[in-house]
């Protein structure tokens, strides 16, 4: 079997890592890839946005299925590209997708099918949402509609910072036609976990649990990024908050898009706050998490092939998945500068030495090969990632791969996991 994954980020490294490890597969494709995904397939130079350079080169390779990482493909309609060429790809398709490229859209699918989610007003005008924030307790959150690269989201702390976040998204655009509208909406209080699924359009077969870690800084301070660092399981994923998100937040949706008549296939991302045992739905994801793939995909010891296929054939629903009892640690090291302007090709020292440490994989997010030397080429540029017998020991091990990395500039959280602790 020949596969195509479409993508070039950490998340992509780890399902390249993982489908490398099939008997299913003839030939690894990764488009357009990256360093570290380069010993495992073969990279091809196309974007991930290049629909029809991808369709062609799919065409050309005879390729039996391809897995799409990112969602920016996803959003732009791949899936139906590719479905309507008769080749087997993974992912929902472009209506499917407006789960997460559009945030007035999943608020008001929610709204709709009673998913539990914050208050919330829609805005285009900034002067009419600056007057609403003025009125609203504090803090409180000012979302960007589309795609933003997991930054659109804002948590201001007062009305001056609210406006500041209506302007920079309204006025100034900072993410473009993403940014045309705006959800402001009431900050939830609580503990942040990820719930990721395989859906096959009716069925519901859910992933091991994670936490992310999506603010810059120790301590969840600084702002927003893509994720910094993730471990799984989650200790908060308990077999009565399992019953209750799947009852009040993924069946629903699931059964919501048959209704609407856009059934989901593919990786179902949902964002909880937990707040005195109650999940609260914060976003969708119409993928894989980054860097709770990086976390999850280590520990699973099922085919990913297998349930894949299960998945397009509409049969998730005989698949059991194995897990390595293991918790594994991801830990993110990014560019100084991130999630702002940063400055890229310096060379990463280390690489090596801290691939040799046992249990430990090393997935390329914003890499480069430049002289022969890998180099920085992205605002989070590598993902580190450790299984142990117990978290403190996933923990220690990661940090100390994490700590034989350098570059100049090179960052990283030093609490991952230590809410849990």
């Amino acid at each position: 079997m020949n596969i195509l994954v479409i993508g070039s980020g950490g998340r992509e490294h780890a399902i390249v890592w993982k489908l490398a490890q099939s008997p299913s597969k003839s030939k690894l494709f990764c488009a357009p890839g990256n360093v570290g995904i380069a010993s495992l397939a073969q990279c091809v130079a196309v974007d991930a946005t290049n629909l029809e350079g991808l369709l062609n080169f799919a065409k050309e390779n005879k390729i039996d299925l391809t897995i799409v990482g990112p969602e920016a493909p996803l959003a732009a309609g791949i899936v139906d590209l590719f479905k309507k060429n008769h080749l087997r790809i993974f992912g929902p398709t472009k209506e499917a997708s407006r789960l997460e490229a559009s945030k007035i859209y999943t608020k008001e699918f929610c709204s709709r099918h009673k998913i539990p989610q914050a208050d919330y007003k829609i805005f285009e005008e900034p002067s009419q949402a600056k007057i609403y924030a003025k009125k609203c307790n504090y803090p409180l959150v000012v979302k960007a509609d589309g795609l933003a690269q997991g930054k659109g989201v804002v948590i201001c702390e007062n009305s001056e910072e609210a406006s500041k976040a209506i302007d920079k998204i309204l006025v100034e655009g900072c993410f473009g036609e993403a940014g045309k509208r705006i959800v402001i909406e009431n900050f939830l209080k609580g503990v942040e976990t990820s719930f990721i699924a395989v859906v096959d359009g009716n069925h519901i077969l859910p992933l091991a649990s994670a936490k992310d870690h999506k603010r810059l800084l120790d301590n969840d301070k600084g702002p927003n990024t893509g994720g910094m660092g993730a471990y799984s399981p989650s200790p908060l994923v308990n077999a009565t908050l399992y019953e209750k998100v799947m009852e009040k937040i993924m069946l629903p949706t699931v059964r919501g898009m048959v209704t609407e008549g856009f059934p989901f296939v593919g990786f179902l991302y949902a964002g909880l706050m937990i707040d005195r045992g109650e999940p609260y739905l914060l976003e969708f994801n119409v993928r894989l998490g980054d860097p709770e793939a990086q976390a999850i995909l280590p520990r699973l010891q099922t085919d990913l092939v297998d349930v894949i296929e299960a998945a397009l054939a509409g049969r998730l629903n005989e698949v059991t998945l194995s897990w390595d009892n293991r918790p594994s640690v991801c830990i993110v090291m990014a560019s100084q500068g991130y999630p702002e302007k940063y400055e890229t090709g310096f060379p990463i020292m280390g690489l090596e030495e801290a691939t040799k440490l046992p249990d430990v994989t090393i997935v390329h997010s914003g890499t480069k090969m430049k002289e022969g030397q890998v180099v920085t080429a992205g605002g989070r540029v590598l993902g580190v990632t450790a299984l142990g017998k117990d978290l403190p020991t996933a923990l220690k091990c990661a940090y100390e791969a994490a700590s034989k990395i350098s570059w100049e500039g090179c960052f990283y959280r030093k609490d991952i996991g230590k809410d849990t602790l």
